[in-house]
């Protein structure tokens, strides 16, 4: 029978794994290898994709994905890994690679004043970056989903000046499945890091180890950081370390990177085996099975043919022959071998094949998984019954059941808005703006008992108090926001929702993968396009990046926010519901629209593993909002500041450099005006709206600033605009550009081109948008 027709709680073992390129390669290094006892967990609520076990970790992937796996000797069992019984020590490191069990020392150290550089390498969601902040004091976001670093970032270890350390994108395997993995496998291979620190989850060795036998391979000096030792020891569980290292040749370090627990211990370890070049003791993961002699004769025969053109490429001959065998294309284009010698190669893998039963790549990953379960067998002592699992299986049957899922979603969903803008955020907000109003008004107090120059005061007042200050206001609301979505981050729930939401996503073009940008571009755009990185596949990255700027982003908060309270006080959250979930609506048809035209073809396949709920970090989520609050406050004092003064500027001085009487004939209302007839059918013709909307550009906050130093007062809006044409125009703002912040990041990632038909797309889309709430309102007499 096929994985796709297992039953629920049902355990089978895994005969052949189908499909081709790159997802059979990823099914592979996440563990999916024949032989391997896989249980069936669930099906999503919509009955697509499913969750699975294995290797003691859950991995979600489509039934259609399902179907081309083949799995026998079904049983009621939950078991994971394949059963046999191991001897505690582990067979040969290989011929010729080393001392037994000794590291390999280079005879000259590194020269005193030379940088360490370090590449902090791990699978996804291990805890890299907690540890990199731990490692340099850096405060970079953390989150408790596949994909929260999608970029290397650097930084020098604390006490030790002469390192640099670089927190790398989560990668499962050195056979890159996306494009934020190509980050961490072109620093690995290319950059010449003098260390590698390897995290591993401890509460899941098994799976993780995977990619520290491929980074071993590189023979480059390492140490390895054993995870969250702190929630094994807690369940029952251990690690034996010194025989752990015995067996590896490198130094193991366990470590809590969230409680600070064996950092130093680390630190100490990673500089001296950088200093003095000390390599790994093993790189032959080869049993003396009938398969693994198989793999071994393999590997070493590769090795010999292959070991001038290595050097040439500056690639270490253990890890190239490994990816050979295995038929890693980038790898073979890079050794540049004769049509003899790539003959030759084929041959040798081909001989492999037929001696092992299993095809090139499941062999290789087949000798790397029964090694590390021999490990695993000899050092590592599972606990009985982990509380973060028991607590994980008892919260999904809520926030991942059947008929409680998207009920569960759309409650928090509802839940944070509420609170953000009908209680927790709006209170604060009040107060906040209740105190720089007293501000404001003992500064013109001030100024007019001192009769200070009419234009300083009214730059002060108008320009800088009216404008800044209408937008500080609005920072508890974005921070009650963020502080909200870190917690669903932190804990887990964001991996859980894009299991959730796959099948529904897929009818509209996209992958569930796409659900968390998409929830991070209700936070900010610019995050979320980076988010993206993490979608193996170019169309979905692409269809996502587009989609992304239709999730309502925090920085327009203030502007909803704004006119909710001049025209339609007391129906804030109505508002602000409606307004978020038509922009929803609109990005869901958008890719409708792109789905049958620039985008045709299947989203990419949905492969996640799903990890344990854990309780936000204080620390964490404190730091998030410290960043997203000084974020918000720079750009306060320094975009939108000079774009306030700019706009004071040019609505006071006429072109002869003469301070006008009326507004109307400022050099301001000369430049909108050109513009402004554009916005004639929307009902908002006004110059003054028109230059709102283009300094929203620089900053969405500064669509605030600007309106209050224009018009000078809430009531005189008011007086200008209808509630249909505000109602119009909050449609407008909420769809058109994003701000220019937002669209370099679209740049950066998919090109000018793309930027460009941002822009126009979503301005187009906001004007057609605006003008048919305009025109429904008038229909109905509104």
């Amino acid at each position: 029978m096929t994985l796709k027709e297992l039953k629920i709680g049902k355990t089978a073992t895994v005969i052949s794994v189908g499909g081709e390129g790159a997802l059979r390669q990823h099914f592979l290094d996440m563990g999916l290898i024949p032989g391997v006892k896989v249980t069936m967990v669930k099906h999503a609520p919509m009955g697509d994709p499913i969750e699975l076990r294995l290797h003691g970790y859950e991995l979600t992937l489509r039934k259609d994905d399902a179907a081309k796996i083949t799995v026998h000797h079904v049983t009621d069992t939950d078991g994971t890994g394949k059963h046999a019984n191991y001897e505690r020590a582990v067979a040969h490191p290989g011929l010729g690679e080393g001392g037994k069990y000794h590291v390999k020392a280079d005879e000259d150290p590194v020269p005193e004043g030379e940088t360490l550089t370090f590449a902090l390498a791990g699978n996804q969601n291990c805890g890299k970056t907690t540890l990199f902040n731990q490692l340099t004091g850096a405060n970079q976001h953390v989150g408790n989903f596949p994909g929260v670093t999608v970029d290397r970032k650097d930084g020098v270890i604390k006490n030790h000046d002469d390192t640099m350390v670089t927190d790398l994108p989560g990668i499962y395997s050195m056979s890159p499945y996306s494009s934020e993995e190509l980050v961490t496998r072109h620093f690995v291979l290319d950059d010449d890091p003098k260390g590698i620190i390897n995290i591993v989850d401890a509460t899941n060795i098994e799976r993780n180890m995977y990619l520290t036998m491929q980074l071993m391979e590189l023979d480059i000096p390492m140490v390895l950081a054993i995870n969250m030792m702190d929630e094994v020891k807690d369940n029952g569980g251990s690690v034996r370390v010194n025989e752990m290292e015995q067996i590896l040749g490198i130094p193991v370090v366990p470590i809590s990177a969230a409680k600070a627990e064996g950092i130093n211990e680390l630190v100490d370890h990673a500089v001296h085996v950088a200093r003095y070049q000390e390599r790994p003791g093993r790189m032959d993961f080869c049993s003396s099975e009938e398969k693994g002699g198989a793999v071994h004769r393999c590997l070493h025969a590769i090795m010999h043919l292959i070991e001038d053109h290595a050097a040439k490429a500056g690639l270490p001959v253990r890890f190239a022959a490994s990816k050979l065998a295995e038929g890693d294309d980038i790898i073979l284009e890079r050794l540049g071998l004769s049509l003899n010698e790539r003959e030759m190669l084929e041959h040798i893998i081909i001989q492999m094949e037929e001696e092992c039963g299993l095809d090139r790549a499941a062999a290789i990953a087949d000798m790397r998984f029964s090694f590390i379960e021999k490990v695993c067998a000899a050092t590592v002592i599972k606990p009985e019954k982990s509380k973060e699992r028991s607590r994980s299986h008892k919260l999904d049957k809520v926030f991942t059941g059947k008929f409680t899922a998207l009920p569960a979603f759309i409650g928090i969903m509802a839940v944070i808005f509420w609170l953000t803008f009908n209680v927790i955020g709006s209170f604060l907000s009040n107060w906040l703006d209740k105190g720089i109003g007293a501000v404001t008004e003992l500064v013109d107090k001030a100024l007019t008992a001192l009769d200070v120059n009419s234009v300083i005061h009214s730059l002060v007042i108008d320009g800088i108090f009216n404008g800044v200050g209408s937008v500080l206001s609005f920072l508890p609301v974005i921070v009650t926001l963020f502080f909200f979505l870190s917690l669903l981050e932190d804990s887990g729930y964001m991996a859980r929702v894009a299991f959730v939401m796959d099948k529904l996503l897929r009818k509209i073009g996209l992958s569930g993968r796409s659900i968390v940008p998409m929830l991070i571009g209700f936070g900010c755009t610019v995050p979320a396009v980076m988010a993206s990185r993490t979608l193996p596949s170019e169309r979905d990255r692409k269809m996502t990046i587009l989609l992304t700027p239709f999730m309502s982003c925090s920085a327009k908060l203030p502007i909803y926010a704004f006119f909710t309270a001049a025209f339609f006080p007391g129906h804030g959250a109505l508002v602000m519901i409606g307004l978020y979930i038509t922009g929803i609506v609109i990005g869901i048809l958008v890719s409708l629209l792109l789905k049958g035209t620039a985008f045709k073809g299947e989203p990419v396949p949905f492969v996640m593993e799903l990890p344990n709920y854990r309780m936000p970090g204080a620390r964490n989520v404190t730091f998030l909002l410290w960043e997203k609050a000084k974020d918000f406050m720079q750009r306060a004092f320094t975009v939108i500041f000079l774009a306030t003064i700019a706009i004071w500027f040019l609505q006071t001085f006429d072109v002869h450099m003469n301070v006008v009487t009326d507004s109307k004939e400022s050099m301001l209302a000369a430049i909108s005006g050109v513009i402004a007839p554009v916005f004639i059918p929307l009902g908002f013709g006004d110059w003054r709206i028109s230059t709102a909307l283009m300094t929203g550009f620089m900053a969405k906050e500064s669509v605030v600033s600007t309106l209050s130093v224009l018009f000078g007062s809430t009531g005189a809006l008011v007086g200008a605009i209808s509630p249909l044409t505000a109602l119009s125009l909050l449609v407008f703002c909420l769809l058109y550009t994003p701000c220019v912040a937002a669209v370099a990041s679209v740049k950066r990632e998919l090109g000018g081109k793309w930027a460009i038909g941002v822009v126009a797309g979503q301005c187009t889309v906001a004007w057609l948008a605006a003008f048919i709430v305009k025109m429904i309102g008038m229909l109905i007499g509104y």
